[in-house]
């Protein structure tokens, strides 16, 4: 396993970790509570936080189907309990992992393109685009940069949320 890959899933584990204790200080309703209108709740961050890792590692490196509703992801108010969503989270770490287990050295470089559906395009980006146009495309290496760096951005404000949801200033 290249060392990237390593460093990675290390990251991302010690990520998942603080999002599971995050999300097990609170109530089944706080994790849907939204501080403010317009902002995501612990729940919706978690939901996307699997979707993405599915959609990047899961379908685009494993070639696994593609089956994400990015929109519906920050649009949900309730839904799933709070072992849902960490079940949730869980299996598509254990599904990403037996991906990244298969990576090679000499693959780090191949470009993967990520596709994106209609709705989630639009919204990302502004702008509609037919289906062989809703994609981007980076080096597998990057890849495993840039989903790493999403779980550290949403798991801070996963914890930043839930020390406000508590009024605490506890370590998580």
């Amino acid at each position: 396993m290249p060392q990237i890959v390593h460093i990675v899933i290390e990251q991302m584990n010690a990520q998942l970790e603080k999002v599971v204790t995050s999300v097990q200080c609170l109530s089944e309703e706080e994790v849907w509570l939204r501080l403010t209108p317009g902002m995501n709740s612990v729940a919706n961050l978690c939901i996307h936080l699997a979707g993405s890792e599915y959609q990047h590692f899961v379908s685009g490196l494993g070639n696994k189907p593609f089956i994400r509703e990015r929109s519906q992801e920050f649009d949900l108010v309730g839904g799933y309990t709070k072992e849902q969503l960490l079940d949730q989270l869980q299996t598509v770490r254990r599904e990403s992992i037996q991906v990244l287990n298969g990576i090679k050295d000499e693959e780090l470089q191949r470009q993967v393109k990520i596709y994106f559906n209609r709705e989630d395009w639009k919204r990302m980006k502004g702008i509609d685009a037919e289906a062989s146009e809703r994609y981007v495309v980076r080096s597998i290496q990057s890849h495993l940069v840039y989903i790493a760096e999403h779980m550290g951005y949403h798991t801070g404000q996963i914890v930043l949320i839930s020390k406000l949801i508590l009024k605490s200033s506890a370590t998580l």
